[in-house]
């Protein structure tokens, strides 16, 4: 891999930010953005308000594709497709990092991430938070339709798109709309939009509070540590260049870390990319056994009163939206000043799984298995 295709922050994940037309290589998200305001694009966030909303929306954003991939997971019958098992729980934990690292942008500047309010679990079927709805998702199991609609989650933004923070079409345009808008905000705010206080700065997740595995937990005290954090979040796959599938560069091998998109692409294709391998080839390395059958059937975006007729199913799919509530105050109070409860967030995570596959044990209607619903319960 050659070094210009490897992130200045981690050399052994793929690159995947656009060709910057001035300079003709490629170049980080700085790099675009600063093309971007060179060609005099208008940032979408003009205030600090507009700016702690975006910033809301972000951790809202992240937090929304959790769920779906939960389902996907969860439903995998235990002791088969062990790598595409592998695959789907490394990209559920970097979504949880996303998440965090988009609070702690928001209480750099002086905002409050929102985790426990009424409506941060989106309803499923839905779409995006704030996008252009141009595509439904749903809580469902594992499937070739499941994935296809998590490659169109990850899917690149299009170049002939202008950044937006309100009806994007992908999260790479709004991820553009958003670096676009801090550096907009901090340049036209005197002495800038990051808070020196120490009580504002010990609100921060910083990576001894932070138990998951993947990616980098970037504590945020100045724009170069936003600009860090967010190419963190765009690096691991969420706006990778839309011109990448057609792209005969070499950007698989050993020891380089794959975006979101092709990670579920090796599951869709059945095939692991190899080093010789390109995105407009797709892969054609080592086969992937998937068998696609080998899951709990459920049931496609149940809700909470479709089980009302069902008692003992009732009360079993409360329990889990009452761990997953309680899961998400547990984020939530760490990212409000309590960095420490992050951890605690574990046991949680591991009763999650055991109830949502006790759901999909139990038969429902129509030859489907129950499933979880993630809503927010608190008893």
């Amino acid at each position: 891999m050659k070094a210009s295709f490897g992130q200045s922050n981690n050399p052994k994940r793929q690159k995947l930010i656009k060709m910057v037309p001035a300079s003709g290589k490629a170049d980080s998200l700085l790099g675009e953005v600063a093309f971007l305001k060179l060609q005099a694009i208008e940032s979408p966030i003009k205030t600090l308000e507009e700016l702690k909303s975006a910033l809301q929306t972000a951790v809202e954003l992240e937090h929304s594709t959790i769920p779906p991939y939960l389902c996907a997971l969860y439903s995998i019958k235990d002791g088969t497709n062990d790598i595409a098992t592998g695959i789907i729980r490394s990209v559920v934990v970097e979504e949880m990092l996303h998440m965090i690292l988009a609070a702690n942008i928001l209480n750099a500047i002086g905002g409050t991430p929102k985790i426990d309010k009424e409506h941060f679990i989106p309803a499923y079927p839905g779409s995006l938070p704030d996008s252009d709805n141009s595509f439904i998702i749903n809580l469902e199991k594992f499937s070739k339709e499941s994935i296809e609609v998590f490659l169109r989650i990850e899917k690149p933004e299009p170049t002939r798109e202008h950044p937006k923070v309100k009806d994007y079409h992908t999260i790479g345009q709004f991820y553009q709309g958003l670096m676009l808008g801090l550096e907009y905000v901090n340049d036209h705010t005197a002495g800038g939009i990051f808070l020196t206080d120490p009580e504002v700065q010990k609100r921060q997740i910083t990576p001894e509070h932070y138990y998951g595995s993947g990616g980098v937990i970037v504590p945020v005290y100045t724009i170069d540590d936003a600009r860090l954090a967010i190419e963190e979040i765009v690096g691991q796959g969420e706006g990778i260049d839309d011109t990448i599938e057609d792209s005969d560069q070499k950007l698989f091998g050993q020891g380089i870390e794959y975006a979101h998109y092709f990670r579920f692409n090796e599951v869709l294709q059945e095939r692991m990319y190899c080093e010789n391998d390109t995105p407009k080839g797709g892969p054609t390395g080592e086969k992937i056994a998937v068998d696609w059958n080998a899951v709990h059937n459920m049931v496609t975006s149940p809700k909470i009163k479709d089980y009302e007729g069902y008692p003992e199913l009732y009360e079993k799919a409360r329990s889990f939206n009452q761990t997953y509530t309680q899961l998400l105050d547990n984020i939530h109070c760490a990212c409000d000043g309590k960095p420490e409860l992050l951890m605690k967030g574990i046991g949680l995570m591991y009763q999650l799984k055991y109830k949502a596959v006790e759901l999909m044990n139990i038969p429902f209607q129509d030859g489907y298995m129950a499933g979880p619903t993630f809503e927010l319960d608190r008893g």
